[in-house]
């Protein structure tokens, strides 16, 4: 069983169950979603299962399970918690696992069935020599991947990202600009979105050397302390940055009509999926500081 071109997605009940979940796991790995179409993150992990199965048509089915309506499906695998994912192969179930699963773990959680792509294996490499500063290899490698798989817009966002790093503006801000839609809203592209923002308005300051120098001779001057904040979030230092605004926030709420509390919300935004801890305590600070 193997269609090349039509995603495999199944509404999955009790008179189904053995056709769609248990006869086709024989032939591809299935993905059981047991799901409510309440709760929020089930329907979250069910869009991106549903995506991923358009990506990999053929290569495993997607099934999805309402708790609600198929309660006999529900306690005869003794699904407590939603979502639960169950996979299946030659018959049985291989592996379970409760609670929402982001893109990238499902993405894990495939390639253990041999579902992926190798332009993400090319990736994985670039990005481990970038990271040991080998970014010309970096580099060499994501061009050979988007020659390769042009329609893998991951392997582009990741060159986008590290001219980025090397402060290659004009070339990350051309590339970016040439994706489309899909590709800059999604968690990377919105990620990626932010940072060019922050290195365009890096740009118009006077740096973080002169920054940090004009702050000790004027320690009250909360544009230079602004300015500061968006060259430390422009280089990954999101933490010293939001310090710094935090403090404008504290020292004049009315700065600039309420800047600093904008980029602090912001920056919640940007983090809200990569670092959703972190999101939610300067959310709380900032509530904190409004409230006072």
């Amino acid at each position: 069983m193997k269609t090349e071109d039509k995603p495999l997605i199944f509404e999955v009940s009790q008179s189904n169950f053995e056709d769609l979940v248990i006869h086709n796991s024989t032939h591809i790995p299935v993905i059981v979603e047991f799901m409510a179409v309440w709760a929020g993150p089930c329907i979250q992990m069910s869009d991106e299962l549903s995506q991923l199965a358009t990506e990999f048509p053929g290569d495993f089915i997607f099934a999805k399970i309402d708790i609600d309506e198929q309660e006999e499906l529900k306690d005869q695998f003794s699904v407590t918690n939603v979502p639960t994912i169950v996979v299946f192969k030659d018959g049985v179930e291989v592996q379970r696992e409760e609670g929402q699963y982001r893109t990238d773990e499902l993405r894990l959680l495939l390639k253990h069935y041999g579902v992926f792509r190798e332009s993400d294996e090319v990736r994985e490499k670039a990005r481990e020599q970038h990271l040991l500063g080998e970014t010309s290899e970096a580099i060499m490698l994501l061009t050979q991947a988007i020659k390769s798989d042009p329609s893998n817009v991951r392997v582009a966002l990741d060159m986008v990202q590290i001219f980025l790093d090397i402060s290659e503006l004009e070339q990350a801000e051309g590339l970016f600009s040439r994706l489309g839609d899909e590709a800059r809203n999604s968690e990377i592209g919105l990620s990626i979105s932010s940072q060019l923002n922050f290195k365009k308005l890096a740009q118009d300051t006077i740096g973080i050397e002169s920054l940090q120098v004009l702050l000790l001779k004027e320690p009250d001057n909360n544009q230079a302390r602004f300015d500061l904040a968006v060259c430390f979030i422009a280089q990954h230092n999101i933490e010293k940055g939001v310090e710094l605004l935090f403090k404008i926030q504290q020292n004049d709420d009315k700065f600039r009509e309420g800047a600093a509390r904008e980029m602090i919300g912001m920056i919640c935004n940007m983090l809200e999926k990569t670092n959703p801890e972190m999101s939610t305590n300067y959310r709380r600070q900032l509530a904190n500081s409004i409230s006072k």
